[in-house]
C-alpha cells in the first residue's frame, strides 16, 4: 500500500506528465482558439462573481482566525473590481500580438543557408506563489496565449479561490478547443508538494515563484528546474535638487501609499541634502497622516520627528505603511545607496535635469528605472503586456515584467540545399 509520501509523489508525477502532454497540442494551437479561450473564460469569470466572492470569503475568514496581517488580507481579497479587472486582463492579453512563431532575426550565410530565429514555447511553466488569487488567472492566460502548459501551486491562505478560479479557467478553455490539462492546479495544502514540484524536472521547464523572501529562498535552494523570481522589492526614490517638489511629493505619496503591500512599492525614500528642509515637512505630515511610520537617519531626524533608521532598514521590504528616509549629498551618493542596498527591482529619481536623469538611468542596475514617474508602475498591465507572471530581477533569460515574450525561447530554424560541412 503507497505510503502518503508515495502517493503525492504519483499525484504530482501524474500532473507533469499531463503537463508535457498538453504542451506538444498547445505548441501547434491556432491563435484563434487560444483568442477564444481566453475570452471566453473572460465571460464566465463575470458570470461567477458571486460563487467567487463565496469562496474568497471562506480563505479571508479562515485568513483572520490565523492572524495574517491587514496587507495579507488585502492581497487575498477577491473584491468586484478584482474579478472585474481579472476578466479585463484576459481580454487583454487575447487582443495582443501572438508571440508564438514570431520570426526575430534572419540571415543567408556565404554557403546559401538560411537561418532563422523563432519563438517557440518554453513547454511547461510552473507557478508557485502566496495570497494572491488572481495570479491564478494572470498566471494561466499568459500561458495559454503563449501555448504553455501550467502547472499553478498557490497558498495554503488561497486554496478555496484559487481552486474556483482554477475550475472557471479549465471549463472555459475545454470548451473552446483548448486540451484539458493545459492548467492544472495542486489542490493540496500539504507544504510537501511545493518540494515534489520542484523535483518535476522532465516534465516542468521553469518555475516562476511569486511570494514572501522565505518561499522564494527555499524554491531557490531546493529546485531542480531553472527559476526566474525576485527576492524583494525593496524599491527607492530619489528626490534631486532640481526637483519640481509638488511632482516630487504626488510621485512619492503615490509609490509608498497606493498599495503598500505591493513589491513595487516604495519603501526607501532618498532626499537630497540641498532641499531636505523645504521637502520633508511637507511630505512627512502626509505620510504620517495617512498612518505611515517614518524611520529616518541621523540628519532626517533633525528636520523631522521620526523613529531612527538602523542598517536593517536600508535592506527591508515592509510590505506595509513604513518608510525609510535618508538625505544624501548629492546624485552619487543616491546611486551608491541605491545600488549597494537595493533590490534591483523599480527605482526613480524626480528632476527636471536632463544630465542628472540620463546618469541615473545609466547607472542604476535594476529592472525598471523611472525619471519623473511612480515606481508603481512596474507592472505588466501598466507596461501594455496585459498581465504578468511577476517580476524578474534576474539578468538571464528575461528581467522585468515576465509577460508574453518571456515565456517563449527563440529557436533557430535553419533551410539548406544539400549543404555538408568540410
Amino acid at each position: 500500500m503507497a505510503t502518503t509520501e508515495q502517493s503525492l509523489q504519483d499525484e504530482l508525477l501524474t500532473i507533469g506528465v499531463q503537463a508535457r502532454q498538453a504542451s506538444d497540442v498547445l505548441r501547434s494551437m491556432s491563435s484563434a482558439v487560444k483568442n477564444a479561450a481566453l475570452q471566453e473564460i473572460a465571460k464566465r469569470l463575470r458570470d461567477s462573481k458571486a460563487p467567487l466572492q463565496v469562496e474568497n470569503v471562506k480563505d479571508l475568514k479562515n485568513g483572520a482566525e490565523k492572524g495574517l496581517s491587514k496587507a495579507m488580507l488585502d492581497r487575498l481579497e477577491l473584491t468586484d473590481a478584482r474579478i472585474e479587472s481579472m476578466a479585463h486582463g484576459l481580454e487583454v492579453v487575447a487582443s495582443l500580438p501572438d508571440p508564438v512563431g514570431e520570426i526575430t532575426n534572419q540571415i543567408v550565410r556565404p554557403n546559401g543557408l538560411r537561418i532563422a530565429q523563432i519563438r517557440q514555447p518554453l513547454g511547461v511553466v510552473g507557478i508557485i506563489y502566496e495570497s494572491r488569487p488572481n495570479v491564478t488567472a494572470d498566471a494561466a492566460g499568459l500561458c495559454l496565449k503563449s501555448g504553455n502548459a501550467c502547472v499553478l501551486r498557490g497558498g495554503s491562505e488561497a486554496i478555496h479561490s484559487n481552486v474556483a478560479i482554477a475550475k472557471i479557467f479549465v471549463d472555459g478553455a475545454v470548451a473552446a478547443g483548448a486540451p484539458e490539462h493545459a492548467v492544472q492546479i495542486i489542490s493540496t495544502t500539504d507544504r510537501a508538494a511545493v518540494g515534489e514540484m520542484l523535483k518535476l524536472d522532465r516534465h516542468i521547464d521553469l518555475i516562476v515563484p511569486r511570494g514572501g523572501r522565505s518561499l522564494i529562498e527555499r524554491i531557490y535552494e531546493g529546485s531542480r528546474i531553472p527559476v526566474v523570481a525576485h527576492l524583494d522589492g525593496i524599491c527607492h526614490t530619489y528626490v534631486h535638487p532640481k526637483a519640481d517638489l509638488d511632482m516630487a511629493h504626488s510621485i512619492c505619496i503615490n509609490a509608498k501609499l497606493q498599495r503598500p503591500s505591493v513589491c513595487n512599492a516604495m519603501e526607501t525614500l532618498l532626499v537630497d541634502q540641498a532641499i531636505a528642509a523645504e521637502f520633508l515637512s511637507k511630505i512627512a505630515a502626509d505620510l504620517v497622516k495617512d498612518g505611515c511610520e517614518l524611520r529616518g537617519c541621523q540628519a532626517t531626524q533633525a528636520i523631522i520627528d521620526c523613529n531612527p533608521a538602523t542598517d536593517e532598514d536600508w535592506v527591508s521590504e515592509y510590505n506595509d505603511k513604513i518608510l525609510s528616509i535618508k538625505l544624501v549629498d548629492g546624485i552619487e551618493e543616491a546611486i551608491a545607496h541605491i545600488n549597494m542596498y537595493g533590490s534591483h527591482h523599480s527605482d526613480a529619481i524626480v528632476t527636471d535635469s536632463y544630465e542628472a536623469s540620463e546618469r541615473f538611468l545609466d547607472a542604476i542596475d535594476s529592472a525598471a528605472v523611472y525619471v519623473n514617474a511612480s515606481t508603481y508602475f512596474t507592472d505588466g498591465y501598466e507596461f501594455g503586456l496585459g498581465a504578468e507572471l511577476g517580476i524578474s530581477t534576474s539578468k538571464l533569460h528575461c528581467r522585468g515584467p515576465m509577460a508574453l515574450k518571456e515565456l517563449t525561447a527563440l529557436k533557430y530554424i535553419v533551410r539548406g540545399t544539400g549543404q555538408i560541412r568540410t
